[in-house]
């Protein structure tokens, strides 16, 4: 019978295809390190004509936190990276979630000492803890696990299960010898195996460790592309002598160096570094967030960095992966937000801004030209805000910002244009883009002034700022005429009492 469950088991496993796995654990958040596994996984499937699977590795309890599964699927549905199988859509080798297998890994943990690559390690914790030498000092070495229980023979081994001592299973690592292997970035790895612990595969509650729940999920879910943090080296060769102890074939190697905060730190929430979640609330655009983590570590060669997730799978390569760690740089970031938000069309544009607009100056604008007027202007949609605060309240300026160099404007020169324009304004009885445009222009030019120098004072009547997301014939029309008039009246007041 229990052969039979076994062969059961293998017997799902997809065979002839390449099969890649984004496994997360549910710890709240989405980083930039996960998220950049995450669409490498997605695209060595999609390049190879694959299958991408979503699977929640759970079972460190301690560390769940209530809604991340859900913050998981939501990010990945954003970035467009749509998984085949999965704990919210099923598939042939569920259940995806490392809670709902515990029998299977049980079941294996077993198989794995029948087969002389594990045993029942009934030490307690401090068991690990050997007498240092003789330095004069009472101190105690931790040491790696000596393997003690692997020497229990079978009578004393059932004695304590009679008994009911708690126990782990741990994996019989070999004393003599190496194990090797080729990582696709990093190439031929050599680890010496009296270097390495015999680490808990099964715990005393009987949940499994991550080292083992994930070889045996590789294993029955067909996995033949494993992409992961580089931090995950020196482990893979505990994973590939559990291969081996199974007579299974292990999966090809892919480890990507870790994204930096800087030169010597990392990227980490508990420092306050940007999520995922983060960003977007920020106002960066889920496209160009993905742009920019694929080229974490990853180079598709050439001097062109802006790409779709569907010209990523076309141009992807393993082999473009560096060896180095990326520095996540907020600057470069915030350009490739730029350039996405001016790829929008005006009413995509119109439709993410709209909130932001909403939020800070009401609705009694017209929200599609402030939206035009802003689209080339900022960086992220959080942006927006302090870029158009003025148009619902002028606050309080120098009348400094009307002297301009390169306009040749100063507060009387000003002053004057100011006065000559207030009629102008006035007279306008459509008030439309148009006639505006073709009244001060034609004022700019009756007066011999350049367009500049005319229009650089009005601007500073209507808005207080020197620098503002459209100029002056936008934010006339924006602000209407009754508004317009009342500012450069109040313009021309500031002027007079300076002079």
């Amino acid at each position: 019978m229990q052969k039979k469950w076994f062969d059961i088991m293998e017997a799902q496993i997809p065979k002839g295809q390449v099969r890649t796995r984004f496994a997360p654990s549910p710890t709240g958040y989405m980083h930039i390190g996960n998220l950049r596994t995450a669409l490498y996984t997605y695209l060595i499937a999609r390049k190879k004509g694959g299958k991408f699977l979503l699977r929640i590795e759970d079972t460190d309890q301690e560390r769940y936190v209530e809604g991340s599964v859900e913050v998981i699927y939501r990010t990945l549905k954003e970035c467009g990276l749509k998984h085949d199988e999965g704990p919210d859509i099923g598939g042939p080798v569920g259940p995806y979630v490392q809670s709902e297998r515990r029998d299977i890994y049980r079941r294996y943990a077993e198989l794995l000492i029948e087969k002389g690559g594990a045993y029942r390690c009934f030490c307690g914790r401090d068991d690990k803890e050997d007498p240092s030498e003789d330095t004069g000092e009472k101190e105690k070495a931790i040491k790696k696990y000596d393997g003690r229980c692997s020497r229990l023979t079978q009578a004393e081994i059932d004695e304590k299960l009679r008994m009911g001592v708690p126990y782990v299973i741990r994996q019989k690592i070999p004393r003599e010898g190496s194990t090797e292997f080729t990582d696709e970035v990093f190439g031929r790895i050599t680890v010496s195996n009296d270097t390495l612990d015999d680490n808990v595969l099964i715990k005393s509650d009987g949940l499994p460790t991550y080292n083992f729940a994930n070889v045996i999920d590789d294993h029955l879910m067909g996995i033949t592309h494993v992409v992961r943090g580089s931090e995950y080296l020196s482990s893979t060769p505990k994973y590939n002598l559990l291969y081996k102890s199974f007579a299974w074939e292990p999966p090809v190697y892919i480890h990507c160096p870790p994204v930096m905060r800087d030169a010597n730190n990392k990227l980490s929430k508990r420092r306050g570094d940007p999520s995922y979640e983060d960003l977007t609330a920020d106002g960066y655009l889920s496209d160009a967030v993905l742009n920019y983590v694929a080229l974490l570590g990853w180079s598709p060669g050439g001097e062109r960095e802006i790409y779709s997730l569907e010209e990523l799978t076309e141009v992807f390569s393993i082999s473009g992966i560096s060896k180095s760690p990326a520095i996540f740089d907020i600057v470069k970031l915030n350009h490739f937000n730029g350039e996405y938000i001016k790829a929008l069309s005006p009413d995509e544009f119109h439709k993410m801004a709209l909130p932001y607009i909403e939020r800070a100056i009401g609705t009694d604008f017209d929200t599609r030209t402030i939206a035009s007027i802003l689209q080339s202007r900022c960086e992220k949609l959080t942006d927006i805000p302090e870029k158009i605060e003025f148009f619902a309240r002028l606050q309080e300026y120098s009348p400094e910002l009307y002297k301009n160099k390169k306009a040749k404007t100063d507060a009387r020169i000003s002053l004057d244009i100011l006065k000559s324009l207030l009629p102008v304004i006035e007279g306008i009885e459509q008030w439309s883009m148009e006639n505006i445009h073709s009244s001060l222009i034609d004022f700019a030019q009756s007066r011999g002034f350049k367009n500049a120098t005319a229009l650089w004072p009005l601007r500073i009547s209507l808005s207080g700022q020197a620098v503002t997301p459209g100029g002056a014939i936008e934010i006339c029309y924006i602000l209407g005429k009754e508004e317009a008039i009342r500012r450069v009246k109040a313009g021309i007041k500031m002027l007079e009492n300076e002079i």
